[in-house]
């Protein structure tokens, strides 16, 4: 046995215990007197290991010879500390070593394996394996393992069954890229790994699973973002004979369990909002309502004043800062600036500081006087001491870049804290966006959403006024899951292909297999699926998914550890019967 303890347990009640402890060096401390003091460190926390000449020279002088991360074994006597450390759960004890062991010995780490490294990501994701067993990385995958663990058990008392699904599936072009796999067995033929498992969940409500979840893998070849990796892990579920309401109150009790069991907190019920709403008042489907600041429509109140860059734009809208008057001319530039970035695409800034002496001064000052001031001031609920910020232009453009603006205020004003979670549902989806370039619809979440059954007649005379019975839980501006009551009727599934431009036989081609499932009886059906990765993120209050996954990909899509993706092997690529050839 390499351990009877571990690093994180003994406490003054096991003084004078003989122990033996396994892990790796944290640090050690030489002092004078002939005293030595090493930490060590496993998942479980650290213990300070004590060595003196006096007691033992021989042990003294190895203990000197051990360097960061070396992997030993120790017996010894528990006592306490003479100098008791209160930020270690161990810190009242420590370990006078009586047996060292050398399991391993290490080169020098090339960061500190702690919790303030002094790596940088992209030496810290080459060295993961040195990465994870700092804390705080160590800490993220432990909150993985315990919402995977509790949705497990919420679920399964709710007579879910978990089922997995296929991971080599065919390809289906809607949507996002798929990765694609070729088959040897089938020269010239791929697979694809599955977006979702979507189609598969659907295909087990018709077979009588009424009640079906998976923690499961999905695959996107897209660009990544903060929020976005490659691959990542989807808590997916479906339901039988349930409709959106059932979906919803499941899922919302299932998501106050976690934040109840995992953080401690009671979250209230979820308010829910229309994507019409949610783009009126935050210009995003996924509003961050943590704060109000909410959009302001000053149209009517801004035309005729022979201000060109308002009265030729379509949309004008405003948000409230409450008490950031107070920001400087550079501050202010240094908004217009952001507004400004490529990425956002605003042309410009408009502000009306509120003073505390009831006068307005803004910078189109030369165009509206005190009276049109106020009656914005006015609207926007805007007292002395808050600023008016402004963006104009086409009117879901505008409203993108003042969410950007929003967002990004209300981080300035501290109004962003991850201590605080606010949740909520938007609901009422258009069904279908339209590409005007191509001239054809696409579904807005996929193909299989179920229309309202109100809007189903739209189809045929304005399917862009129809709205999905689709829903989005959103926490603190975070698409945390989504999900829609599915289409279980052939002739409305064929209806939908029609209107996104399938022929019949493409319908047949790529989802027959539905297609003839639902003439066996399909029940009504719903579900929805969660980003673990996400969740887990929000509730560690990380700004990037990639520290709660233990291997994740960097911002080009390389795992950097293994150096992959990788150029294949000739022979390999001969026995798939694949050509290679790069274009410049």
């Amino acid at each position: 046995m390499y351990r009877d303890h571990n690093c994180g347990e003994l406490r003054l009640k096991d003084v004078n215990k003989e122990i033996t402890l396994a892990g790796w060096v944290q640090k050690s401390r030489k002092l004078g007197g002939g005293i030595t003091f090493v930490d060590l460190r496993d998942r479980y926390g650290i213990t300070q290991l004590a060595f003196y000449k006096e007691e033992n020279e021989t042990l003294y002088e190895e203990a000197n010879k051990l360097g960061r991360e070396f992997v030993i074994q120790i017996t010894g006597l528990v006592q306490e500390r003479s100098s008791k450390n209160n930020n270690l759960p161990t810190g009242e004890i420590e370990i006078l070593v009586k047996k060292l062991t050398i399991l391993n010995k290490s080169e020098l780490p090339p960061f500190t394996i702690e919790d303030d490294t002094d790596g940088g990501d992209d030496i810290r994701m080459k060295y993961r394996y040195l990465d994870l067993r700092r804390t705080p990385v160590r800490n993220n995958l432990e909150l993985r393992h315990k919402i995977a663990f509790e949705t497990r058990s919420y679920l399964d008392k709710l007579n879910f069954l978990e089922v997995e699904t296929p991971i080599l599936i065919g390809s289906t072009p809607e949507g996002a890229r798929d990765f694609i796999v070729p088959s040897r067995m089938n020269p010239g033929e791929f697979y694809a790994l599955p977006q979702s498992p979507q189609l598969f969940k659907q295909l087990l409500m018709v077979s009588g699973f009424d009640r079906y979840f998976q923690i499961v893998k999905c695959f996107r070849d897209e660009d990544l973002r903060a929020d976005r990796q490659p691959e990542f892990t989807q808590i997916d579920c479906e339901m039988s004979f349930v409709n959106q309401e059932d979906v919803i109150n499941t899922f919302e009790g299932l998501t106050k369990h976690l934040f109840k069991v995992i953080k401690g907190i009671d979250i209230p019920d979820f308010p829910r909002i229309t994507y019409a709403d949610a783009m009126k008042y935050y210009g995003s489907d996924k509003p961050d309502t943590r704060f109000e600041m909410k959009f302001v429509e000053l149209k009517d109140l801004t035309t005729g004043k022979d201000f060109v860059v308002f009265d030729s734009s379509e949309y004008v809208g405003a948000i409230c800062a409450k008490g950031a008057a107070s920001y400087t001319r550079k501050q202010l530039d240094g908004l217009t600036d952001f507004v400004k970035r490529p990425q956002i695409g605003a042309k410009g800034l408009v502000y009306v500081r509120c003073e505390m002496d009831g006068t307005l001064k803004s910078s189109v000052d030369k165009f509206y006087n005190q009276e049109d001031l106020k009656k914005w001031a006015e609207r926007c609920q805007a007292e002395p001491g808050d600023l008016i910020l402004i963006i104009c232009g086409e009117t879901e453009k505008a409203q993108k870049q003042l969410c950007e603006l929003r967002l990004e205020v209300g981080e300035q004003l501290g109004l962003r804290n991850k201590d605080v979670f606010n949740c909520l549902w938007v609901v009422d989806f258009p069904l279908l966006e339209k590409d005007e370039e191509l001239d054809r619809y696409f579904a807005k979440h996929h193909p299989f959403t179920s229309p309202k059954e109100e809007d189903i007649a739209l189809l045929d005379s304005n399917p862009g006024a129809v709205r999905a019975n689709a829903y989005d839980m959103v926490i603190n501006g975070v698409e945390v899951g989504g999900g829609s009551v599915r289409i279980y009727n052939s002739e409305l599934q064929g209806k939908m292909f029609e209107v996104l431009g399938f022929t019949e036989e493409k319908a047949q081609a790529q989802f027959g297999f539905l297609l003839n499932a639902f003439k066996y009886g399909a029940p009504p059906h719903a579900g929805l699926a969660f980003g673990l990765d996400r969740l887990v993120s929000l509730f560690a209050g990380l700004d990037s998914i990639r520290d709660c996954i233990a291997f994740p990909k960097n911002n080009s899509g390389r795992d950097v550890m293994i150096d992959a993706p990788s150029v294949i092997d000739q022979e390999q690529l001969d026995e798939l019967n694949i050509k290679v050839e790069i274009k410049d």
